[in-house]
């Protein structure tokens, strides 16, 4: 058998996707150095001081004792091996391979002076080292040009480097604010940021067009995660905050989508609970909530060993119902999509691609899925650059991230430059592409004239 070939029309969004990609790295986008020199000096000197701390604690004296000259402060195995044998600290996870997880999530369970500052010395570290002193080195009268690449990652989505504009922290707000406020709008302008909400959930079901799944995306009376809560926590939906509803999208809801299993889920949740103190709509702790409902711990993540009083079993029941009555032609879709692939060796995307060779059976399931997405925000932001230019607008795009577009507006086609967008990402894409069989929906947000992408704010789309 020849081998598949990927479609005339992907290889045109490619080819279409370089040259819009090339503009937009020549745009570039604004960096506020002076704000920059300062940060990288405040930084350092905060590192300076958390590591004379740490150098003086009970925990360094145990650590030089155990290892000697052979004490190395970014050895994460060290770290693992004085705190939980040496010290005796409670076991808050393991690795595949057995080892002491000393993840960020992992150690951010351990409550303890040393651990916190040891997290917060790791952050700042990376801060500098790998964002700040990397967009000075990059920044050309005061412009940093982001690469754009579309020929390396095997989902078919972009890459970026030089710096990776893909990857600047939005998750940690100290982080953020750190290093967003040293992108800035041009004079008279500001930075608008619109992202696709939920692409990919969005777009799997454009794959698998499960019913249940379709309705929830097409009625706005609907919330999935808001539901899933109500499920994992045992809660009536008047109980459910936006905090909890938050937790069980981003710890179960999503994860099961990717392909995790309850054991993750469980553990991920349980440790959610605590670590964020988490309180039903009434005030009622919400551990105090589940012991009322009959679950008092979180159980020994051993599926031989689950039973009912544990979370870990309360939340494999929520598993089961979750795919065999929720989502039943989502997870009928999963196995026929794998088991075709074990089949042929291959698969082709919504959009023309073909992905190919050895890969994991979650990999199988979630690369048509990214890549497709990625290729909306591709397909919109091509015709974005054509449009901009073609009205004669002074619009600049000047960054892409897999879900959403930056660009630096003039005030004055704020308005024109949000109803251009709204028009060519939901309107013109879903009569381009007849298989997207789901709303698409965007949100905007805008930094105020001439400030920083760390002062975004969302707004209303004319």
């Amino acid at each position: 058998m020849t081998n598949p070939q990927h479609s005339l029309e992907a290889l045109q969004l490619l080819q279409d996707g370089s040259v819009a990609l090339a503009e937009v790295e020549g745009n570039g986008i604004k960096i506020d150095l002076d704000y920059l020199e300062r940060a990288i000096t405040k930084t350092e000197s905060k590192i300076a001081r958390i590591k004379r701390s740490i150098e003086e604690s009970e925990v360094m004296d145990a650590w030089r004792k155990t290892y000697g000259q052979r004490t190395k402060l970014s050895s994460r195995s060290q770290l693992g091996h004085v705190l939980f044998e040496v010290l005796g600290f409670e076991d808050v996870g393991r690795t595949a391979t057995g080892g002491y997880s000393t993840t960020e999530d992992s150690l951010s369970r351990v409550d303890h002076q040393f651990v916190r500052q040891y997290l917060r010395l790791r952050k700042y570290e990376k801060a500098v080292g790998t964002y700040l002193k990397n967009l000075q080195r990059e920044a050309v009268n005061g412009i940093v040009r982001p690469f754009f690449n579309l020929h390396i990652v095997r989902t078919y989505r972009s890459s970026s480097d030089s710096p990776n504009f893909q990857n600047i922290p939005s998750r940690n707000p100290r982080m953020a604010q750190l290093i967003r406020r040293c992108f800035v709008a041009r004079p008279g302008r500001v930075l608008v940021e619109i992202d696709y909400s939920s692409i990919e959930v969005r777009i799997s079901a454009c794959y698998h067009r499960d019913p249940a799944m379709i309705h929830y995306l097409s009625d706005s009376t609907t919330d999935m995660h808001r539901d899933s809560a109500m499920d994992c926590f045992l809660l009536p939906r008047t109980e459910v905050t936006k905090q909890i509803r938050y937790v069980a999208k981003n710890k179960f809801v999503f994860p099961q989508f990717y392909g995790d299993w309850y054991i993750d889920c469980a553990r991920n949740l349980w440790n959610d609970i605590e670590k964020l103190g988490l309180r039903t709509a009434s005030g009622i702790p919400l551990k105090k909530h589940l012991v009322s409902k009959g679950i008092r711990e979180l159980g020994d993540l051993d599926p031989k060993q689950t039973r009912p009083g544990h979370f870990d079993h309360h939340i494999r029941q929520i598993e089961k119902q979750f795919w065999r009555k929720k989502f039943p032609v989502y997870a009928r879709w999963k196995r026929d999509w794998y088991a075709s692939y074990q089949r042929t060796g291959w698969f082709r995307t919504l959009t023309g691609f073909v992905c190919q060779g050895f890969m994991a059976r979650n990999d199988v399931l979630n690369y048509g899925v990214q890549g497709t997405a990625f290729h909306c925000l591709l397909w919109s932001l091509i015709q974005l650059v054509r449009s901009i230019r073609r009205k004669g607008m002074e619009t600049l795009v000047v960054g892409q991230i897999h879900d959403s577009i930056v660009a630096d507006v003039p005030v004055a086609e704020l308005d024109d430059y949000l109803r251009l967008a709204k028009r060519i990402m939901i309107q013109r894409l879903r009569k381009h592409w007849d298989w997207i069989v789901v709303p698409i929906e965007i949100e905007a947000e805008v930094t105020p004239e001439g400030g920083s992408w760390a002062e975004k704010e969302e707004v209303e789309i004319p």
